[in-house]
């Protein structure tokens, strides 16, 4: 395999991983009102369900969408319903730095649970595998696997590292009362914008 194609990899992954989502808004939250350790359990499911979900469809589950696409349009219905969910448990958050006893806080589940219904993740596994699966053989398409699973767990890490960053520039509840509702709206909006794709624009 060439340097190349390592790189290419390489590029597609970071790409994927570090541009806004619904992942990152909700880890960068996460990480400010309850920091980094806190939040590293969400990130870790986020991971794992994402390179799961590549395993899937690079190894036969994108057969079964591509001869039922009903079944990509009831994901991402529920993607977006989810999405509303991790939106109002930011907006819920309290506007403390520090929280000990608040059940709002995602954990290893909703981050695994997040990536399985984030239309994002179906495209990038998709044109992740479409890219790098060479016929008659698997070796390409498991190292594209390896690479995409250090990128993506260093990529929200940072995200986490950032939010942990922002709580010295948010020193005040009524600065991280604005932020989580501005993560919070956002997700929402976002949901909404899908499901109003899904069912009027198409």
């Amino acid at each position: 395999m060439s340097f190349a194609i390592i790189l290419s990899m390489f590029m597609f992954s970071l790409s994927m991983s570090i541009s806004p989502g619904p992942v990152n808004i909700t880890i960068l939250s996460t990480s400010l009102n309850h920091g980094f350790i806190k939040t590293f359990p969400f990130i870790s499911g986020a991971t794992i369900g994402f390179v799961l979900l590549l395993i899937s469809v690079g190894f036969g589950f994108s057969k079964i969408i591509n001869a039922y696409p009903i079944i990509f349009k009831l994901l991402e219905f529920l993607g977006s319903a989810f999405i509303i969910y991790i939106g109002y448990k930011i907006l819920s958050s309290k506007p403390e730095i520090e929280v000990n006893h608040n059940s709002s806080i995602p954990n290893f589940i909703d981050g695994f649970l997040l990536q399985w219904l984030n239309p994002k993740a179906w495209i990038a596994c998709a044109s992740g595998v479409a890219l790098f699966s060479v016929p008659h053989t698997n070796t390409p398409l498991t190292v594209f696997i390896c690479i995409y699973f250090l990128i993506c767990y260093l990529s929200l890490a940072l995200w986490g590292a950032l939010g942990g960053k922002l709580s010295i520039v948010l020193s005040n509840s009524q600065r991280i009362l604005f932020f989580n509702r501005l993560m919070g709206f956002s997700l929402i909006f976002l949901s909404i914008y899908m499901i109003l794709n899904l069912f009027i624009i198409k």
